[in-house]
């Protein structure tokens, strides 16, 4: 009842009742319900006669509704405060885009039905309530509604059941994508802007408009801080309560009200829209004037190319399938050509569009490949596509591969001991796995991949390798995917290191993106003028490479599929050997992951190091080598609770309580000095998280306004904040995601000290730090790949490489946070982030993953029948075969046992399981004759339909088949 009781904190839909919206068959009624009859409606009952639908949800963790937020840009919402036109018109555009996502929901969704839920039921009826917000809790102006989808649903069958909620979540991208058409496409919305002189600007915002909507999330964030400080003294002040919906209700208006003139204590609706205009005036004073019309602005649909907007849906679908080895499905394809118009600059009724967008969805399927292709039926959120340019990478990387794949001889251990007694302090001795990576880095096998935990010892083992070669008279370099874990390898190893790409640029390789967004790489001929510098290429010269050297790549597992290619056909031409160190479980690339495990699949020198080194307390160094990759969900399971029994599990009810709890950890850790780690799942997460911390730090006077910078997407940056540069700067030093302090700030610009290395000071220009500096309190993954810190904190929502690196980032003290409402629900959702699909390394990987995913999701009624014969006569055949071997060993035993006294007890046992399988051997039979019978009667209906359809034919008038072709 969470949910309900939160309704109360906005303070705009309890009193009169919510909204309900019943779908049946395409049809929309509404009614409204009260408080109770919307905690029965949530809790799966009629709200109207207390009746149970279906039955009952036992577990704890169990949906009961499913959330679908709608959501506009900010500057909507300011459009909507300044106009009161404009605010009936947004609200008449989130009407009709709320009956048309109901729709598609009644439509496209379903329930499940049969043994494993494997048949797909149709639905007749669901039912959503509606919940609409003018204000964000921060009470900035944030115009928005929520959807709640009851879990409960009317098949066609007339039986309440649970939707899909599988195929509801992953249908949510075509949902949002409905939602950006709908804001820049809709002529009634843009229109009524034209009205008042205001029109969309590429990002979908108000152009006239944008500019306030950062200064407004500033103020956001500095209410968000506020929170967190009221909140810590309430905590404070009742120990091991959290605070009542009406609590909450109270500190955000407190929130919300400090700091403010006259410092209003209630919030009343007249009050609220007076201090926000007044704020927007503040802001800008033109900002509220009247603007004469203007013209709408159209391209005609005649004018778009389908072909542009399916290569454009493509790569979208492209780049979000990075988690799934680059399987998406037709979902994600509906999606990404919905966004493609939207954005095209099209504005037309919806309906209109529909052509377009189906057209253009079949063009981006002729610029894929289809994993599934034998299969005619199949739902359409399985990801059974994949880009051509993804299958075509993954092909050409195998090849050049295969072709680099030549065994070599692995140095000796004497060599081994003469290099160590140079490089090695005294009392540090390396562990047998760590011999074995430094004897085939320093080998002559063409490929070697050396993988390894967080914390392995990598870097020791490297700085080794090199002395070996070294003392053979050969080169070894370092690269890594980014500046930064190339400048701290070369500094640790003592070896001359690089990014990839330089190493990559330096051989002729350039890449960039097409019209259509790909990533396209070429490559430069010596005499060709580049056409970037105007230069003409010669041919290396920073990183020349000789048979024999060593191409060191650290942390391999972030190395993506086109750079991997470019790398092999380097290596094939110089003759320069590659090992790939890192760990593939780790972090992944930006692009497509899979290079390191297909390299490693090929390579002949393959060694694994499982000694941990990093963590105070050798007890968590081995529950993180269990964490890295369980063998099952019960094997996750044991983990979590051993972390829970640690200490080392935090449960919070919502994700602003997370954030609550990640913000008072900075604190916590900071006031001792030490240096925490915050790991979130999105960036959106860590720009607030960020924000929140800057204030409080302003608040308790750590941090002063006296001088102020500006940051990415306008941040404000102060001295003293932990930042994080986010683009490699040649003539400044500065590298991608290295972080820092600013020490001062200046009319010139920015002077940064390091966080690893206080005589580490580098100074950057203004401009540089607007467009490429931002808050590092708080990161994602990736922004937090190869830090060491004294504590880390995960956020909510991370994945399992995401889970693995921030709970192996901390020395002394590692934190998961989940959003959960039992202890039990959120153990389970921290080993489910912990679990890892088959990595899918090659297309034959990828085919089989994708036959995977068919085969849990729920069929139509024939196809899910056929499946399960077709499964039960494979397992028939083989548990035959076993039972036929159980007869002879019987048999033999009793043979070789007759005229003895006695018998052996395994003799027993062996009979007991003959006995217990013959059993299950027939009721699968009789099941069998079942479903065949079922099968064959279906086959045989829909042979009779067919064939009654072939006789009806020819007397149907063309008129009337012509109309019936295009209403399908």
């Amino acid at each position: 009842m969470a949910g309900v009781d939160a309704l109360t904190i906005y303070g705009e839909a309890g009193h009169v009742g919510v909204s309900r919206f019943t779908v049946e068959a395409g049809v929309i009624t509404t009614d409204t319900l009260d408080e109770q009859q919307l905690r029965r409606w949530v809790d799966g009952r009629d709200p109207a006669t207390d009746e149970r639908r279906g039955r009952d949800l036992t577990s704890p963790a169990a949906d009961l509704i499913l959330d679908g937020t709608i959501n506009a840009p900010k500057s909507y919402s300011i459009a909507a405060m300044i106009n009161p036109d404009l605010a009936d018109e947004f609200e008449a555009l989130q009407d009709r885009l709320r009956d048309g996502i109901i729709k598609t929901w009644q439509s496209e969704l379903n329930a499940r039905r049969g043994a494993g839920g494997s048949i797909r039921e149709s639905l007749h009826r669901i039912e959503v309530v509606e919940l609409q917000h003018r204000r964000s809790r921060a009470l900035d102006p944030h115009v928005h509604r929520h959807l709640w989808l009851n879990v409960k649903v009317l098949g066609e069958d007339g039986k309440w059941s649970n939707v899909d909620s599988r195929v509801a979540m992953k249908m949510q991208t075509v949902i949002n994508a409905e939602g950006e058409l709908a804001a820049r496409t809709d002529p009634q919305w843009v229109g009524a802007l034209a009205r008042h002189g205001l029109r969309l600007n590429a990002d979908g915002e108000i152009a006239e408009l944008a500019h306030a909507v950062r200064p407004l999330s500033r103020r956001s964030t500095q209410i968000e801080a506020n929170r967190a400080v009221l909140l810590a003294a309430w905590r404070s002040d009742h120990p091991g309560l959290e605070p009542s919906p009406d609590e909450l209700h109270r500190i955000d208006r407190l929130a919300w009200a400090k700091a403010r003139p006259n410092k209003p204590g209630d919030i009343n609706e007249e009050t609220w829209e007076r201090l926000i205009t007044d704020e927007l005036v503040a802001i800008d004073d033109r900002i509220s004037r009247e603007r004469d019309e203007i013209p709408v602005r159209s391209r005609s649909l005649d004018e778009l190319d389908l072909g542009m907007l399916a290569a454009q849906a493509v790569v979208e679908a492209d780049a979000r399938a990075a988690s799934y080895g680059g399987r998406f499905s037709l979902f994600d394809i509906r999606a990404g050509v919905t966004r493609a118009v939207a954005a095209s600059g099209v504005v037309a009724p919806r309906g209109d569009l529909q052509g377009l967008i189906d057209g253009a969805i079949d063009r981006a399927l002729e610029q894929t490949v289809d994993l599934l292709d034998s299969e005619t039926e199949r739902p359409a959120h399985i990801k059974g596509y994949m880009a051509s340019a993804t299958a075509v990478a993954k092909v050409e990387l195998a090849a050049r591969f295969d072709a680099l794949s030549r065994a070599g001889v692995r140095i000796n251990d004497d060599e081994i001991v003469d290099a160590a007694s140079t490089v090695l302090s005294d009392g540090i001795e390396l562990e047998e796995r760590q011999v074995e990576a430094v004897a085939a880095i320093a080998g002559t096998d063409c490929l070697v991949s050396v993988t390894g935990p967080a914390g392995a010892g990598k870097t020791t083992m490297l700085r080794l390798a090199k002395a070996a070669l070294t003392h053979r008279g050969r080169r070894m370099i370092v690269v890594a995917p980014t500046k930064k874990a190339a400048s701290v390898a070369g500094r640790e190893i003592g070896a001359s290191a690089s990014s990839l790409h330089a190493l990559l640029g330096d051989h002729g390789f350039r890449w960039g993106r097409d019209a259509a967004g790909a990533e396209v790489w070429t490559r430069l001929t010596v005499g060709e003028i580049d056409p970037v510098t105007g230069i003409t290429y010669s041919g290396p010269r920073r990183y020349p490479f000789a048979a024999g050297d060593r191409i060191v790549v650290d942390e391999a597992g972030m190395v993506d599929l086109h750079t991997a290619n470019a790398l092999a056909t380097v290596a094939a031409e110089s003759g320069a050997g590659i090992a790939m160190v890192g760990d593939h479980l780790q972090a992944r690339p930006v692009g497509h992951s899979g290079a390191m495990a297909m390299m490693t699949r090929r390579a002949t020198a393959v060694v694994e190091l499982t000694a941990v080194h990093r963590f105070v307390d050798p007890d968590y160094a081995a529950l993180t080598l269990r964490m890295r990759e369980p063998a099952s969900k019960e094997a996750a399971l044991d983990v979590v609770r051993e972390l829970a029994y640690r200490g080392q599990v935090h449960r919070v009810s919502d994700h602003v309580q997370a954030r609550d709890v990640m913000v008072e950890s900075y604190f916590r850790w900071a006031s001792g000095h030490g240096r925490v780690a915050l790991v979130t799942s999105t960036n959106e997460e860590a720009n607030a998280i960020n924000g929140a911390i800057q204030q409080r730090r302003v608040e308790r006077g750590e941090l002063v306004l006296a001088r102020i910078a500006v940051g990415q997407g306008e941040q404000r940056l102060l001295e003293g904040d932990v930042v994080q540069t986010r683009r490699n700067d040649r003539a400044t030093g500065v590298e991608n995601r290295a972080v820092w302090v600013v020490r001062r700030i200046t009319s010139a610009g920015l002077e940064l000290v390091s966080v690893n290395d206080s005589v580490d000071v580098r100074v950057v220009n203004r401009e540089y730090a607007a467009d490429h500096i931002h808050l590092a309190y708080a990161s994602t993954v990736h922004g937090i790949q190869g830090e060491t810190a004294d504590a880390s904190i995960v956020g909510p929502g991370v994945d399992a490489s995401g889970l693995y690196v921030g709970m192996t980032r901390g020395r002394a003290h590692n934190e998961a946070i989940a959003i959960a409402r039992t202890d039990t629900a959120a153990m389970e959702q921290i080993a489910q982030s912990m679990m890892r699909g088959i990595p899918e390394v090659s297309i034959d990987d990828s085919v089989r993953a994708a036959r995977s995913e068919l085969g849990r999701a729920a069929r139509p009624a024939e196809h899910a029948v056929g499946e399960e014969v077709r499964q039960l006569n494979h397992w028939m055949r083989t548990t035959r075969q076993t039972l036929l071997s159980l007869d002879s060993q019987v048999a033999a035993k009793e043979a070789g046992g007759h005229g003895r006294a006695g018998g052996d007890s395994s003799d027993d046992d062996l009979v007991q399981v003959r006995r217990s399988l013959r059993a299950r051997y027939e009721s699968a039979a009789r099941r069998h004759e079942d479903l065949l019978r079922r099968y064959l009667e279906t086959e045989r209906s829909v042979a009779a339909r067919a064939q009654a359809d072939d006789a009806a034919a020819p007397i149907a008038a063309p008129e009337a088949r012509t109309s019936s072709l295009l209403g399908r």
